[in-house]
């Protein structure tokens, strides 16, 4: 018997009983949709969280109170230790102790009620310097940032992100000069900041946001939280290198400068010098392990998709014990009955994994209208699931075929 020949008959005994051919399909095609729809969550999640961190500033550098430290086996976890302050970061900054750093800008974060005209929302609030425009790529789209001027009088101005200006006006451009409150404190909005999209460090959106000078936070929002033996604390330095090639040299002089201020001579470093290639090494491994588990999951599915057609098939073999037994009877081969039954077991599983392609696909589509962020079916994706649902026919076609085979045909004829 050829190829041909047992492609044929392998239809021709599934079309003879569809629903049952149905039903067992059923198990692939959710198993087959579960791996597209799945995967594409999960790389669609890196893809999102790579978009997001190359779009916080040009060539950054963060640092962060703390080390991440390792101990009996747990994982990275921040060992708290001294904080940091705005004289570390004005040291930085000292004429030759950080040639290859171009910009700093201390960062102070925390949640604030924002009120306008008896209108409330919750927003992010960020104290910073005036190079947080640029360090973190922060640009107004209407007005201005704020100046050094500001920043040193402790002005009491504000930049609004765009969500939180919509959330309040009907047309960003109405908020100039308006007087808004944070946290009960009057503020006049100086600009609104071009839209950024997605998600910040702390899982809010980075548009609902205000930002205001940083003396201006510690001093009129959030008086004596942030003073310390050291200094001014601050929440995070952000550090940009004066280009891609100078961050490694960057990050060395930055380490330097804060373990002389610390006086730290032999011991660990109580605080964290990540570059941006750090943050997505990480961020990537924790969506891949994320994408590997959900892979896994849907691979079950598949796995008891599987396990559903060697019982069919097994069944088909039982029905159909005279027709072996007959054309044995009439020269059939064992190789001709194997290849008729495991043909059958695969195209249960090419046609259900078929299907099942186009409903994951439709699933990720669905999850687009979410608006999180953008699944990403990938040809791998496909590739993997198509081939292991191929896998999985001849897996679990084998043995019923193999039992077909192997019948004695003089007991097959007379099998009722």
């Amino acid at each position: 018997m050829n190829l041909t020949e047992g492609i044929r008959m392998a239809m021709r005994s599934l079309t003879a009983n569809k629903m049952r051919a149905g039903l067992t399909m059923l198990g692939i095609i959710i198993g087959t949709g579960a791996v597209i729809a799945l995967l594409s969550v999960g790389q669609g999640a890196q893809a999102a969280i790579t978009e997001q961190i190359e779009g916080i500033g040009s060539n950054l550098i963060f640092v962060f109170a703390g080390r991440l430290d390792q101990s009996m086996g747990r994982p990275d976890q921040i060992r708290s230790t001294e904080p940091l302050t705005r004289q570390d970061a004005a040291a930085i900054m000292e004429p030759g102790r950080a040639n290859h750093v171009a910009a700093v800008a201390p960062e102070i974060n925390r949640s604030g009620n924002l009120t306008y005209n008896g209108e409330s929302i919750t927003t992010n609030v960020v104290g910073t310097t005036p190079e947080y425009e640029y360090v973190r790529n922060f640009h107004p789209a209407i007005g201005r940032f704020f100046t050094t001027s500001d920043e040193s009088t402790a002005a009491r101005v504000v930049v609004l992100g765009s969500q939180a200006a919509e959330a309040l006006f009907s047309d960003p451009q109405l908020a100039l000069g308006e007087s808004v409150r944070i946290n009960r404190v009057p503020f006049t909005v100086i600009g609104v900041l071009e839209a950024k999209g997605g998600q910040g460090f702390g899982g809010g959106s980075r548009d609902n946001i205000v930002i205001v000078p940083l003396t201006t936070a510690q001093r009129r929002l959030y008086s004596g939280r942030f003073t310390s033996t050291t200094g001014e604390r601050v929440d995070l330095i952000n550090v940009s290198a004066i280009d891609e090639k100078s961050i490694d040299a960057a990050i060395e002089e930055i380490t330097w400068v804060l373990r002389e201020r610390h006086d730290i001579e032999f011991e660990e470093d109580d605080f964290t010098v990540a570059s941006q290639e750090d943050i997505l090494g990480v961020l990537g491994q924790i969506t891949s392990i994320l994408t590997i588990f959900l892979g896994a999951i849907a691979g079950i599915s598949l796995l008891v998709g599987g396990i559903g057609i060697m019982n069919i098939m097994l069944v088909s073999v039982t029905e159909r014990t005279r027709e072996i037994g007959i054309r044995k009877a009439v020269g059939a081969k064992r190789r001709d009955i194997l290849w008729q039954f495991l043909i059958e077991s695969v195209a249960l599983s090419v046609f259900g994994g078929a299907i099942g392609i186009a409903f994951g696909w439709g699933v990720s589509r669905a999850i687009n209208t979410l608006n999180v962020f953008t699944t990403v079916v990938s040809p791998e994706a496909v590739l993997l699931a198509v081939g292991f649902s191929v896998a999985v026919g001849l897996f679990f076609g084998i043995y019923p075929a193999n039992r077909a085979s192997t019948l004695n045909p003089i007991q097959a004829l007379r099998y009722e």
